[in-house]
């Protein structure tokens, strides 16, 4: 069933309804919002779980089973009356029969503290620090009753999804640490070209809303579907195909479910988006941890006891944080690169380090099979030609001791209203060594390039980019032989110009480059392209390079003050 009209109408008009209340930030709010559906799904799902107990013969306490020692006198229901049975905590009870004031202080100092120590029994509570932030008693009444409204029992996972998804879309602004939601068309782009399969471990170290995971699952999900079971759903404007997985047995299900994703995000309102974005999905047993993973490391022990792989992860996704540095003495030695403290170098250091190794029976031979550890990461446009020695020697690594498959520039703007900044996408294989790259360059996304970046256009170059990148065997011979004729006849740029939007250079000259693996390095340009380059790519550039300029000066300034103490 997909997310109609009127749907969207309610979620808009809980929007309306916190801003206009005095609650203007949109991040905080889908967090409140996350922790109201979880309260109204929670009981259904209890229910659920009593009957596959009593089905199945095996045993199963509701959480709604016995007494709940009320937190506030004022919620007795009779004066001196110390408990209450844990019935009353269940949304259809409180949530339809109270308002004002009493709805206020009943779901602050009971609803709450319940569903904390309910989610707390479960190996990660995703829960933690949460608190009732919409205190105004006339909004709270509102906006649980357009919630109730909104019947999310009775729609399947995949129009919950959407419709968390909706309520996502009102974030605006960036986090603090850099981070910014991911255009969910960008994601499904990337995930096409890494293409997770059944069976696989799928991890984003720096999950956020769990965007990469959602569409990990529904790319998974389209490859497992008949004909029959695929359906056609608008997405933000676009039309996008949906499977809903009836070719997977029931074992294959579970592994999906239980198995398959995993993340982490420093942020806790992010884990509490996250969690609840997969919840809404069917995957509620998905653990995104509280956890920075470039100051703290698990040993084998610890990753046992959490129930992560020993060996690495199949597909790493991510979109981490593009600015921000740590305090050198806090960064864990796995994932120094020199003696820099950028996140976005750690980061893609500790990415290279926490992807599978290939595996002995296929080596390290560069075949195109799935079986092999493969990433797909955002990254600023610095990362890939910065001249640091940090930068230098990560790309050195990940050149010499990785596959890179392919370097996908994306547009500036493209993380818009949050940023500006320029961004390309680096896809690469764990272990071997790179022979050759292939650059892919997309001037349209398929939305209008403003402020705001959401309104849809005809012009898109990624699903030609995605069925390129697939394809890249072929297209190497092509570009092979392109270069071949180009060189036989002097290179002559007014009959021989490379019209393509994707090429190729080989380690060697990546190499005699500083490692450079700016796209725009290595596009085969002729007089004509080189004289009606598109400015904007080159403002792009320039403003890379500006800040690429400012954090080393900075880094200088924190080095200087450092030696003189």
């Amino acid at each position: 069933m997909p997310l109609t009209p009127e749907t969207r109408r309610k979620v808009d008009q809980i929007r309306d309804y916190l801003y206009g209340g005095g609650y203007p930030d949109p991040m905080n709010n889908a967090e409140q919002l996350a922790f109201l559906f979880y309260f109204y799904l929670a009981e259904g799902q209890d229910r659920d779980n009593v009957s596959r107990a009593r089905i199945s013969a095996t045993p199963y306490a509701s959480v709604f089973d016995g007494d709940w020692v009320l937190k506030n006198p004022l919620n007795a229901p009779q004066e001196g009356q110390k408990t209450i049975p844990a019935e009353r905590l269940r949304w259809s009870i409180w949530a339809r029969a109270l308002s004002g004031e009493n709805l206020v202080r009943f779901a602050r100092d009971e609803v709450f503290p319940f569903y904390l120590e309910v989610a707390g029994r479960s190996a990660v509570n995703f829960l933690d620090g949460a608190r009732l932030g919409i205190d105004d008693p006339t909004v709270l009444t509102q906006i649980v009753n357009l919630v109730d409204e909104l019947h999310l029992d009775q729609a399947d996972a995949d129009t919950k999804g959407d419709l968390f998804e909706h309520v996502l879309r009102q974030i605006s602004q960036a986090g603090e640490l850099g981070q910014f939601r991911t255009p969910r068309h960008i994601i499904r782009a990337i995930v096409r070209m890494i293409d997770p399969q059944i069976g696989e471990t799928v991890y984003d170290p720096a999950a956020g809303t769990a965007g990469f995971l959602v569409a990990a699952y529904d790319h998974i999900r389209l490859q497992n579907s008949s004909a029959n079971a695929v359906e056609e759903v608008e997405l933000d404007g676009k039309p996008v195909r949906r499977g809903h997985g009836d070719q997977l047995s029931a074992a294959k299900w579970a592994v999906l479910a239980n198995q398959t994703f995993y993340g982490n995000d420093v942020d806790p309102k992010m884990v509490h988006l996250a969690t609840m974005n997969l919840t809404l999905r069917g995957l509620p047993r998905v653990h995104i941890r509280r956890r920075n993973v470039l100051t703290t490391t698990l040993d084998a022990q610890q990753k046992a006891d959490l129930g992560l792989p020993q060996e690495g992860y199949a597909v790493v996704l991510a979109n981490p944080p593009f600015s921000g540095r740590l305090d050198k003495d806090r960064i864990v030695d796995d994932v120094k690169v020199g003696t820099t403290t950028s996140t976005e170098i750690l980061f893609l250091k500790y990415m290279m380090d926490s992807l599978k190794a290939p595996s002995p029976q296929r080596g390290e031979g560069g075949g195109e099979g799935e079986s092999d550890g493969r990433c797909g990461v955002i990254v600023p446009e610095g990362v890939l030609f910065g001249s640091t020695g940090a930068h230098k020697e990560l790309r050195r690594q990940l050149l010499e001791n990785n596959r890179v498959e392919a370097v996908l520039s994306l547009l500036g703007g493209v993380f818009q209203p949050y940023s500006g900044v320029k961004t390309s996408v680096l896809l690469f294989r764990k272990g071997g060594t790179t022979e050759r790259v292939m650059f892919l360059h997309a001037d349209n996304d398929g939305y209008k390039l403003d402020a705001r970046h959401d309104a849809p256009i005809d012009e898109d170059d990624l699903p030609g980019l995605v069925a390129a990148f697939q394809d890249r065997t072929e297209l190497a011979k092509h570009w092979a032989q392109w270069q071949s004729r180009h060189s036989r006849e002097g290179g002559n740029p007014e009959t021989k110009e490379w019209a393509e939007q994707w090429w190729f250079a080989t380690a060697e000259d990546i190499k005699a480059n500083d490692y450079n693996l700016s796209a725009g390095r290595y596009r085969p340009l002729s007089q004509v392209q080189a004289e009606h380059r598109d400015p904007r790519e080159l403002l792009d550039e320039l403003a890379a390079i500006e800040a690429e300029i400012l954090a080393e000066v900075e880094a200088l300034k924190v080095s200087l003050s450092e030696n003189r103490l």
